[in-house]
């Protein structure tokens, strides 16, 4: 399985539709290529209860190790990915919904004292729900009950959903609302990250230098890299090589010659792609190919 994204790293999917955005899904970390979900975002708050196993989850510049029986709030428009935590799987349930859903119509009040005041605030881009703080648990349990009711919907499903994440927000509201003034307000760095991540997609193929990536915004070059490195938890190089290999398993899968897809993904010669691609997937790119073109 592999995550769509835009360039930007919008993830490419719908959770739910207009009428009801809402989308329950079950999730394997295994079952994603890498056994890694990689960085992207969505306006949808993600709600996640870990049902078995453990996953390593990064929000923004936060890192998190979530166990069985725990769970995250995850912000609207937040950077996140994931990844497996010494080869172990973990089964998580994936609960998206748009904002809208919580306050109805734009400009109500509903939105602007209640929901605006948490998913504008970028320093408040996720939370830990843990096992031993008792209204976290609530909030987990609440996300099973919604999982339960989507099993076997009855007439009256989406009201059911709709009062439960409306219980949810009220508890995130209580929270968030008691935190110090000084916690109220947001940080500003996630533009630049989405438009670095932007810029790096668009010419992941070709030769770029940290002057260019770091003129591009506004920044000097050790800034940048220390930026980047700090809510990216990798360097700007490892990340243009992650990037390059993700987008060689399409052509891989299409049986692309492996010469031809390693200049057409910026690696100066097949060898050195192979190199890399075998770090990245464990694997040589021909055995990859063959395997996936068996499946499809």
């Amino acid at each position: 399985m592999k995550l769509k994204t835009e360039k930007d790293h919008k993830e490419i999917k719908r959770h739910g539709n207009y009428e009801f955005p809402v989308h329950i899904s079950l999730e394997k970390i295994q079952a994603y290529e890498q056994h890694s979900f990689p960085w992207h975002w969505h306006p949808e708050i993600e709600l996640t209860w870990i049902m078995s196993g453990q996953i390593e989850y990064f929000v923004n510049d936060k890192k998190y190790l979530l166990t069985e029986g725990e769970g995250l709030f995850c912000n609207g428009n937040t950077l996140h990915s994931g990844y497996m935590k010494d080869g172990q799987d973990c089964n998580y349930l994936s609960v998206t919904f748009h904002p809208r859903f919580i306050y109805g119509y734009e400009n109500s009040l509903l939105q602007t004292k209640y929901v605006d005041f948490i998913t504008s605030n970028e320093s408040w881009h996720s939370l830990k729900l843990e096992k031993d703080i008792d209204w976290h648990q609530t909030i987990v349990r609440q996300i099973q009950n919604i999982y339960q009711i989507s099993q076997s919907p009855s007439p009256d499903y989406e009201l059911q959903t709709h009062l439960i994440l409306t219980e949810i927000w009220l508890n995130l509201y209580r929270y968030y609302i008691s935190l110090p003034v000084n916690a109220h307000h947001p940080q500003k760095h996630l533009s630049r990250l989405k438009d670095i991540l932007f810029y790096l997609q668009e010419r992941y193929a070709q030769e770029i230098s940290l002057d260019e990536i770091a003129d591009h915004v506004n920044i000097c070059k050790s800034e940048c890299c220390r930026f980047f490195k700090k809510y990216m938890k990798m360097t700007i190089f490892e990340y243009i090589l992650f990037l390059r290999i993700q987008n060689s398993l399409p052509l891989l899968r299409e049986g692309e010659s492996i010469t031809k897809i390693a200049s057409m993904t910026g690696f100066s010669t097949s060898a050195y792609y192979g190199q890399i691609f075998k770090r990245y997937m464990g694997c040589a790119p021909s055995q990859y190919r063959k395997e996936h073109m068996e499946e499809t």
